[in-house]
């Protein structure tokens, strides 16, 4: 089954047309790659208000996965995941922790990764770093999840337990 997927960059200098928006696309491509029909990337500054706007319009959309980058690490300006916390109905703990694992086989710096995943209605959030490089690496490491939780959540699969035969 195909899913619509959304990106949302979280950036202050890429919002203000500072600084060129590379995670995002990288996202979107890796997405594509996937099989993932991707409606669009949307800038928003990192501000709690305009991050959590951004979320749920994804899901009022219909949006089965939303995959955010940037704003997830120890800086001041770093909101990404208290805005998704504040928008989730339910939690995905095991999708950051994944994440972090396996990135951590390539940094120690994969530990101050703040990241989320979440629920909200029946689409699936998931917070990324903001460099291209941290984006795609995290989301590789996720990505084959997905649809089988994509398929639970959008009434595809009732029961992730399959009989032994």
């Amino acid at each position: 089954m195909e899913y619509t997927a959304r990106v949302i960059t979280v950036s202050d200098r890429s919002f203000r047309g500072e600084r060129v928006d590379e995670s995002g696309p990288a996202v979107a491509e890796l997405l594509r790659s996937a099989g993932y029909n991707v409606d669009k990337i949307v800038l928003v500054p990192d501000e709690v208000a305009q991050i959590e706007q951004a979320l749920v319009e994804a899901a009022q959309g219909g949006v089965a996965l939303c995959i955010t980058t940037g704003g997830t690490g120890f800086a001041p300006r770093d909101v990404t995941p208290e805005a998704t916390l504040a928008v989730c109905d339910k939690l995905a703990p095991g999708i950051p922790e994944a994440m972090r694992a396996a990135s951590a086989k390539i940094t120690p710096h994969a530990m101050l990764s703040r990241a989320q995943a979440g629920i909200l209605e029946r689409t699936l959030i998931v917070n990324l770093p903001g460099s291209p490089k941290g984006a795609r690496e995290n989301l590789e490491a996720a990505l084959p999840l997905f649809d089988h939780g994509l398929a639970m959540l959008r009434g595809g699969q009732a029961d992730c337990a399959k009989e032994n035969k």
